[in-house]
Formats: structure tokens, sequence, C-alpha cells
């Protein structure tokens, strides 16, 4: 079994990112460059096979191809973003993911940003935000519950998506940040609760026993590490200023190497 990471470089033009709740400050390219290099050696650290997708400098948010898709185990559904001027992002993931997994479509009228669904086992919980509708939340449950997934809508309040304060950390434990999640969703989890002033940590990356983590929150380290997880920090402070956390930076994939039979998405 293999595990792919898709990812994508930081365009040229990051500085015009969809910005939601953060205002619009300087991002230094070459820094916002070093620092997601930086992220995909961390990746290949902990094993998974990096697999670059082009780069697109006319796509300001193109490094952040998570929300492109939503990987499942048995399949892979090409999302349609809530901002407009994202959807051109989507083919060249479809196209990648297509040689690893059948395909299903997000289709128009309906929303949903790969960001806003946090797969924990055979629940998928889903973030109600601005870039995902109640339509993009009936078409996910349309795909996924046939499959056996149960598909569970979660309130935010101040945050772009759901795993910019959720995240998985392993068997049924959640790192979340309370103050933006409707923490009664998650009832019967083991929360850990992301301490007040370190809100930007709620977003990590778990592979196996390790976490890859935003550097510069040390309390959020501990709190991880004393639930027995090893912790790699990287520094995300550039593409922090586009909304990016570390999760929405790839798309990992379990491969078992052979080419799953497949069908051509549309474009949504």
């Amino acid at each position: 079994m293999t595990r792919l990471a898709l990812t994508r470089p930081v365009g040229r033009s990051i500085a015009r990112c969809a910005l939601s709740f953060l205002e619009r400050t300087p991002i230094d390219l070459g820094a916002a460059r070093q620092q997601h290099e930086a992220y995909e050696r961390a990746l290949e650290s902990l094993g998974c096979v990096v697999r670059r997708l082009p780069a697109a400098d006319d796509l300001p948010d193109g490094v952040f191809v998570e929300d492109a898709a939503v990987v499942l185990d048995e399949i892979g559904i090409v999302t349609r973003p809530g901002a407009a001027s994202r959807r051109a992002e989507v083919p060249t993931v479809a196209r990648a993911l297509a040689e690893l997994r059948p395909l299903a479509v997000i289709e128009a009228p309906a929303t949903l940003d790969g960001g806003d669904v946090l797969k924990v086992g055979r629940t998928l919980f889903v973030g109600q935000s601005g870039r995902t509708n109640a339509a993009g939340i009936e078409s996910l449950k349309s795909i996924a519950e046939p499959l056996g997934y149960r598909v569970i809508p979660v309130e935010l309040d101040g945050c772009l998506h759901l795993k910019s304060a959720a995240s998985w950390l392993g068997r049924e434990r959640l790192l979340v940040d309370p103050a933006r999640v409707a923490l009664e969703k998650f009832s019967g989890m083991d929360l850990v609760h992301v301490p007040e002033d370190e809100t930007p940590a709620a977003n990590v990356l778990v592979l196996g026993n390790t976490a890859i983590i935003a550097a510069g929150f040390p309390r959020t380290r501990e709190l991880l590490e004393e639930s027995g997880l090893n912790c790699i920090p990287v520094v995300n402070r550039e593409l922090a200023k586009a909304e990016g956390g570390l999760t929405c930076c790839s798309l990992i994939v379990e491969s078992d190497n052979r080419r799953s039979d497949t069908r051509n998405p549309s474009s949504p």
C-alpha cells in the first residue's frame, strides 16, 4: 500500500487569493514557496509519495488542493468550490485523482469545499460554511450514504472551513476550537480543546502516529504529545495569510498501485 500526497506549487498570483475573514496583507512569494516545500518534505518523511500537480500561476488559491476533492476509501468526490474564482482549480485535481479512484461529481447549484469535510472512520462531518451550501451537503449524502457513510452537518462560527477549527487525531479523537464549532455534533468523541490563544493551531494533519502542526504554538504541541502523538512543526506563516491551513495543502490518497476502473468527471 502506498500513501500518495497530491500537492501543487505555490503560484505567482497567491497575493490575489480569495479571503473571507482575514484582512489582506502582503505575502512573501519566496518564503511561501520555501515553507510549502518544507511541508512536502515533512510528508515525505512520513512515508508519503508526493505527487506534484502542474504549477498554476493563474490560480491564486491553487496550492490549496484539498478543496477540489474529497477522498474516500471507495471513490473520489470532485467538488464544486463555493468561491467561483476557485472552480478552475478542479479539473487538474480531478484528472490526477481519476488515476486512483472512481469519481463522483458535485453538480450545480450545490457547492462543497473539501476543507469542510472531516472524515472520522465511516462518518463525514461537514461544515455549514460560506463555501459549502445545503445543496452541497445533500449531494454529499446522496453519494456517500449508499456506501455506508454517515454525513453530519456541523455549524461553524467565524472560520472558513470546518477543518479550520476541527482536526482528526486518530481513532475517535478530535482537536477542536470550541469557540468556532458546534461541539454537540461530536458527541461521544474524545475532544482535545485547542488553547484559546492558539486557535490557528486547530488545523493539523495526522498520518499514523505523527501530527504535522503549525510552528509557534507550544501549548497545542504539548497537548498533542500528551495524547500520544509525535509532532513535526512546520512554518505556515505565509499561506496562513491566505487563510490556508496544513490539511488544505495536500490530498492524501491510499493507493494499492493498481489503477481503478474510473469514469471521466464532468467539469463542475
